[in-house]
């Protein structure tokens, strides 16, 4: 049975983080491609993410060659970026997503997404964006309860937060955290998939001090060259070029 799988949003669903061969990244929706492929053999996947964009921007770019493509299933992840801005425009953030999702329903495709987990336990800092993590989740469980779209809660799942399943830059998972979300979605539409709730291997606790250098390294090595970037008025997408335009076969 030909199945078309389409991937839309950011630098998650394009795979950041998770690198395979070549220099390219892999990443969860490359991985659920897999998972759908060993059952469906005549399965073709296209991925049009875009790292670095807003919610605006996967509705202006993304959707309309997403729905070109006749997507069966569809796989919509999105809203991080618009988060990390200064200013928060919920009320955009909100149509913007529930558009896509209802657009992508109405052209009947199956829609998957997930939620976002507390990072807390991952960067101490997040604290302040919890309020607009909650705000974004409750937009995504909005549109299961709308429009059907099948919603992986990872927000009520301890293990996703877990910081041996994320990278350091704190705001992408790393190679084990993109397994798991693909084993999450392929266990969502029914396919087997190993158990990706299972508590990673405890590291060793940190002391404060040890805490306190981590988060000094992270600020330094990541949230300062982001905010300056931004200050300096740099464009959040970094292009408008994603990795797999048209629908593939999906290899092993």
């Amino acid at each position: 049975m030909t199945i078309r799988l389409v991937a839309l949003g950011d630098s998650t669903v394009e795979g950041l983080e998770d690198p395979g061969p070549g220099g390219r990244y892999v990443g969860w929706a490359d991985r659920f491609a897999s998972h759908l492929a060993r059952e469906h053999s005549g399965l073709t996947y296209a991925n049009l993410a875009v790292r670095g964009q807003t919610t605006t921007q996967v509705r202006q770019t993304q959707v309309g060659p997403a729905l070109a493509l006749q997507p069966d299933i569809a796989l919509l992840v999105a809203g991080v970026n618009d988060l990390l801005r200064p200013r928060l425009d919920r009320e955009g953030l909100r149509d913007n997503l529930l558009s896509m999702y209802r657009q992508l329903d109405r052209a009947r495709a199956r829609v998957l997404t997930f939620t976002m987990p507390d990072m807390t336990r991952v960067a101490p800092l997040a604290f302040a964006l919890r309020p607009r993590i909650e705000f974004l989740n409750d937009v995504i469980r909005e549109a299961g309860a709308t429009y059907g779209t099948t919603v992986v809660d990872l927000a009520a799942e301890p293990v996703a937060s877990h910081p041996a399943l994320w990278h350091d830059d704190r705001l992408h998972a790393n190679s084990e955290g993109h397994r798991r979300i693909a084993a999450a979605l392929a266990e969502a539409v029914g396919l087997e998939a190993e158990d990706w709730r299972s508590e990673p291997p405890e590291s060793a606790a940190l002391g404060t001090a040890r805490m306190l250098a981590g988060e000094a390294v992270w600020i330094a090595g990541h949230l300062l060259p982001w905010a300056w970037g931004h200050l300096r008025g740099r464009a959040s997408s970094s292009g408008t070029e994603c990795k797999r335009p048209e629908l593939l076969p999906v290899a092993d």
